[in-house]
């Protein structure tokens, strides 16, 4: 696609998004306050100056956020969720700028109840008008249209990985016109130190750097240097780290660009609607349980000597020690007689949980059995040392078992009541299964996992799944 075409297109997606907003701003004023668009219009027929620089003015400062926050950018990479927030952010900006433009211009169209409604529509609208675009450029680029032609610098494993990738994925819009390498094989058309030749006599959209940069890293700065001096986007498939990163993240430090690589979460909205419904979610729990709670307590004292409560310091965020609260299920003493059972320990690796434990009450093997002795932990989330969802937070005894480092990862999010595991068989599960599942709950988080998890966790308690 050439590039007047590719401006034109540019210009009419921004038109489009401003009809779009333009249309969701008179839709909820119409359906909240349809006396005053009426006196709006009236206004914009009898060609009133103040209301057309007031709409002029609105409409600049949308087209401006809009722009701002990179709207407009390729999206061949980028999934619809990525999207979305994206949508959500720029017309929540779009709503403090309608809700600004009310109070300085006295529009007597807005409220409350108006903005509300305009950042629903919008943000369906616009959302909506992206999956119908996404949609079409993909018809368009499964027929060879709107392709972006790319070279891939190197010819090992990860070039030919994503030279499979172009081939597999024709949605993606890209066009392979073939690798830059120091070795002569099919598809290699020229070497590194022709580089800037290469670009100059062929039509390169974009190019992947997939050498090993650790054999080629003075050659790195020249083929860089020579993609930025022909516009050509520049994209770089490292082999740096061994490490699994969940996301690398271009910033700025001052005037210098930074590399974040994060093998944790992103702590985004998403994390602040986790701890909203954590919050909220344990103390409606906690209210409706309440008499069962007071019950358990009262049979927990009248059927064996000792507190009610068996407390007991865990690792959470960060390794930070936190007090767990459960229902004590075991004899008072059990702690102690821990060192004499250490060969009865049927679950691997630094956990210890045996079947039949004989420090286990009558009452204790019910309440484990399902699952009823963890309730208070829902005082534990209430206070943000655990979340409803999240890895199991391990006893310090335990940590101090680990042998492998790998395993640290899974504190760099807080622990939970349930996770992947519990619904996966819980105590039937090996450690390093265990763990592994922890991490790829980390990897893959999403509120829709949490429910997920949290939906499987009712018949997994319900049939006391691994249950000791």
């Amino acid at each position: 696609m050439n590039q007047s075409v590719r401006s034109s297109l540019l210009v009419t997606h921004r038109l489009l998004d401003l009809v779009a907003l333009g249309l969701a701003f008179v839709t909820a004023a119409a359906l909240i306050s349809p006396g005053s668009v009426q006196a709006v219009s009236r206004s914009v027929l009898a060609l009133e100056p103040r209301v057309f620089l007031s709409l002029a003015v609105l409409l600049i400062s949308w087209s401006v956020c809009l722009s701002s926050l990179w709207l407009y950018r390729s999206k061949r990479l980028a999934n619809w969720r990525a999207e979305l927030i994206e949508v959500f952010k720029a017309v929540s900006l779009c709503t403090l700028i309608l809700s600004a433009a009310e109070l300085i211009l006295q529009w007597k169209t807005v409220n409350r109840w108006v903005l509300i409604s305009f950042w629903g529509l919008a943000s369906t609208l616009l959302f909506l008008m992206r999956l119908v675009k996404k949609y079409t450029l993909r018809q368009f680029r499964l027929h060879g249209r709107n392709l972006r032609r790319v070279v891939i610098v190197g010819t090992g494993p990860r070039a030919q990985q994503m030279a499979e990738m172009i081939r597999e994925h024709a949605e993606l819009g890209y066009r392979l016109v073939g690798f830059i390498d120091n070795v002569e094989q099919p598809g290699v058309i020229g070497k590194l130190d022709r580089m800037a030749e290469i670009l100059r006599d062929n039509i390169v959209d974009e190019m992947m750097i997939a050498l090993p940069i650790k054999t080629f890293y003075e050659e790195m700065e020249n083929i860089v240097q020579a993609a930025a001096e022909q516009g050509i986007t520049v994209r770089l498939h490292s082999d740096l780290f061994s490490v699994r990163l969940t996301r690398a993240v271009a910033e700025q430090l001052d005037e210098t660009p930074i590399l974040s690589l994060y093998t944790g979460p992103e702590y985004s909205w998403g994390f602040v609607c986790k701890r909203i419904i954590d919050f909220c979610g344990a103390l409606i729990l906690l209210t409706l349980l309440s008499p069962l709670l007071l019950l358990i307590s009262i049979l927990i004292k009248l059927t064996s000597p000792g507190p009610v409560f068996f407390v007991q310091d865990r690792l959470g965020y960060n390794k930070r020690l936190f007090r767990m609260w459960k229902f004590r299920t075991m004899v008072v003493n059990a702690p102690q007689m821990q060192a004499q059972l250490e060969h009865r320990n049927e679950a691997g690796g630094p956990v210890f949980k045996i079947k039949d434990d004989p420090r286990v009450t009558s009452l204790g093997k019910f309440l484990r059995k399902t699952s009823l002795d963890e309730l208070p932990q829902l005082f534990n989330v209430l206070l943000g040392d655990l979340s409803l969802v999240g890895p199991r937070p391990l006893p310090r005894r335990d940590y101090d078992r680990f042998d492998e480092y790998w395993f640290n990862r899974r504190f760099s999010v807080k622990p939970g009541i349930t996770c992947i595991w519990q619904v996966s068989g819980r105590s039937n599960t090996n450690f390093d299964y265990w763990i592994r599942q922890d991490l790829e709950y980390i990897d893959q988080w999403s509120l829709a996992l949490d429910f997920k998890i949290l939906l499987k966790t009712i018949p997994a308690v319900l049939r006391g799944t691994g249950a000791m």
